[in-house]
């Protein structure tokens, strides 16, 4: 696609969504954020610099900073609420599920520091049920944008989001998928690269992996599709569909638990539509991960262009190059 960037830039996620909050409270004067003591980390701090009046800390309390924006939400304003993922989501999960979801209010939760990209910060801070917790919940919308491009755009959609959303930023750098010009749409993937023997659906920090996995593969004569999968719910049922429908394989790829994340989602929808496929899940499985580096941690759990491309050739039944 014409608004793929040419590789060689990184950029964390976390900073995309800072830089709308910055421009929008220049911009939007309902727009308000709410961060549980965590604002330079998560980026909401950002919105201090064009709208200090409309920052606002909650302290180190999660279920307090969700109830905050819901307020400020019911009373007509376009609210942020940030924290580390685990902490939001974990913590504040009833708050969530009450308050927000259940009164249908459009809060805009956004969680850092996700998945085990998190790196030294370990176990603890390394949320990889996020995704699984937020998508279960009636009314959630899950948004997991790929580079920092895409969280930017994904934010800007967010702002005048009527429902309750779920935005999943990280805070390492990752490569930059997409150039400035680059058009989010909610709940429509992304076909990064076109391919006939298998597909690679991923989201978030694994779809550069993915990319690089397809050209990896491409050396090899095996031509794979590569789909970014940004919305996880609702999920792109068509996309899912039609690379089963026009493939032989098909592998999904997240940073987070096998169990209810985005390869649990591609499931459903393939076992629901009676597609029999050769099909593998690429994500943490059913363990917590340990402390280090996100790239020794990312190579110890697999989560490399070579495991992808091996769990690729494995389906296909074909062996890779000496």
């Amino acid at each position: 696609m014409n608004a793929l960037r040419k590789p060689g830039e990184f950029a964390a996620t976390r900073d995309g969504y800072g830089k709308a909050l910055r421009e929008m409270g220049a911009r939007d004067k309902l727009v308000v954020a709410v961060d549980a003591d965590l604002a330079s980390s998560t980026r909401t701090l950002w919105l201090r610099e064009t709208a200090p009046e409309r920052f606002f800390y909650s302290g180190i309390s999660e279920m307090n900073a969700v109830g905050l924006a819901t307020g400020l939400a019911l009373e007509g304003k376009k609210a942020f609420v940030s924290s580390f993922a685990m902490f939001l989501t974990g913590r504040a999960f009833e708050i969530i599920r009450q308050s927000v979801c259940y009164g249908n209010v459009p809060v805009k939760i956004v969680g850092s520091h996700a998945g085990i990209f998190t790196g030294k910060d370990g176990p603890t801070a390394q949320a990889a049920e996020d995704i699984s917790l937020m998508r279960t919940v009636p009314r959630m919308n899950v948004i997991v944008p790929a580079d920092a491009i895409e969280a930017e755009k994904a934010t800007w959609f967010m702002k005048d989001f009527n429902e309750p959303c779920y935005l999943r930023t990280n805070r390492e750098k990752s490569a930059l998928i997409f150039n400035d010009d680059y058009k989010f749409e909610f709940g429509k993937s992304v076909l990064l690269r076109k391919g006939s023997d298998a597909a690679i659906i991923a989201c978030g920090a694994l779809v550069p992996v993915a990319l690089q996995a397809s050209l990896l593969l491409e050396k090899e004569g095996i031509s794979l599709r590569v789909i970014n999968m940004h919305t996880i719910k609702p999920t792109d049922k068509n996309a899912i569909l039609k690379a089963a429908g026009e493939t032989r394989a098909i592998v999904t790829a997240e940073d987070h638990q096998v169990n209810g994340g985005l390869g649990s989602a591609v499931a459903e929808v393939l076992a629901e539509n009676n597609c029999i496929i050769p099909f593998r899940r690429l994500g943490l499985e059913d363990i917590f991960a340990q402390s280090g580096s996100s790239a020794d941690l990312f190579q110890k759990y697999g989560f490399t262009k070579e495991n992808i491309a091996a769990k690729v050739r494995e389906l296909l039944g074909k062996k890779g190059k000496k």
